[in-house]
């Protein structure tokens, strides 16, 4: 059984949005930097083309079929998120790794800075100016299309990202049960609406891509980033009885960081967000939260750790979502 962290968080400091921004921007060129390789699938990966009225465009979505019927596992990416290949098919084999069990693995591409959520403004980063309409597209549009056009069921399904995937995850979970019955955050920041954070994200948009969080959610003071906020909300996702699995490093790295650039980078940014962690497993217990997995242990803000444990996660995954693996 993973291991069960108990420990009251610490709490963030005032100051710490000068400190962090020292300490998250080497953390984010590193992980860019990591990026730069690919992993290509050794399975049939189909690359799709989805419709978003909402966006007014295509989104482009990378898809693995588990047969008719099957629930989908929807993989979300990190604030570095690109416009040609999911993090998660770029840096693990998660593809591989979900091939026959029975789950059908939905990994949108692009959405850099985005939250995954509806913004009040275009979003104009990244050398481009976008529409960002992501939850309507993840909640609404994107299941389906699934439906219609690969027979994947209509809701029941689990979301599960790193970092801010991670925190988008366990919201997009509270608002829409229905659709996401499991949800997994791996290194979210989970109280973005708490003390320095919202000053956190706006460093961290105007690193990846220079976007503008007043455009996302307004000033800090906006009724949207509680909304947003997982731990503001964990009462519903203990109410609604999600299935949750959260996993948080605590900055020490291991020998899974034995190939990465600036570890001491990642390691500091991890560091900080378990406090945040911390946070949301004593309000989900408060909030009297029995279906949940809260694994801490040493680690770094790293995508060795998110695919260590997205296979761990897996047999719980196909537990809840009543898979049916292909038989041999």
């Amino acid at each position: 059984m993973p291991f069960v962290d108990k420990l009251a968080g610490t709490g963030s400091c005032r100051f710490a949005v000068a400190a962090m921004a020292a300490a998250v921007l080497p953390g984010l060129i590193a992980i860019t930097g990591a990026t730069t390789a690919r992993a290509f699938s050794g399975v049939p990966v189909e690359q799709l083309a989805v419709p978003s009225p909402a966006m007014g465009r295509d989104i482009h979505v990378e898809f693995e079929s588990g047969g008719t019927g099957s629930h989908a596992l929807y993989l979300l990416d990190t604030m570095e998120a690109a416009d040609d290949v999911n993090g998660w098919d770029r840096n693990t084999a998660a593809f591989d790794w979900f091939h026959g069990s029975g789950l059908s693995v939905v990994m949108p591409v692009g959405g850099m800075s985005s939250f995954y959520s509806d913004w009040y403004q275009p979003a104009v980063g990244n050398g481009q100016t976008y529409t960002y309409k992501w939850e309507t597209f993840v909640t609404q549009e994107l299941p389906a299309w699934l439906s219609t056009n690969k027979n994947v069921a209509s809701n029941g399904d689990a979301v599960v990202g790193a970092s801010m995937g991670g925190s988008s995850a366990l919201d997009l979970a509270a608002h829409h049960p229905q659709q996401f019955i499991y949800a997994g955050s791996m290194s979210g920041f989970l109280n973005l609406s708490q003390g320095p954070w919202p000053g956190l994200v706006h460093i961290a948009m105007q690193h990846d891509g220079g976007f503008d969080s007043n455009a996302m959610w307004g000033p800090a003071s906006d009724p949207a980033w509680a909304r947003h906020d997982p731990t503001v909300n964990v009462s519903t996702l203990a109410g609604n009885n999600t299935r949750i699995w959260v996993y948080c490093g605590n900055g020490s790295a291991t020998p899974l960081d034995a190939n990465t650039a600036n570890a001491g980078g990642l390691g500091a940014l991890e560091g900080f967000a378990i406090d945040s962690n911390r946070s949301f497993q004593n309000a989900y217990l408060a909030a009297g939260g029995h279906n949940g997995v809260f694994n801490f242990e040493n680690g770094t803000h790293n995508w060795a750790y998110w695919g260590q444990q997205l296979q761990q996660m897996k047999p719980d995954l196909q537990r809840v979502l009543a898979a049916k693996p292909a038989t041999t």
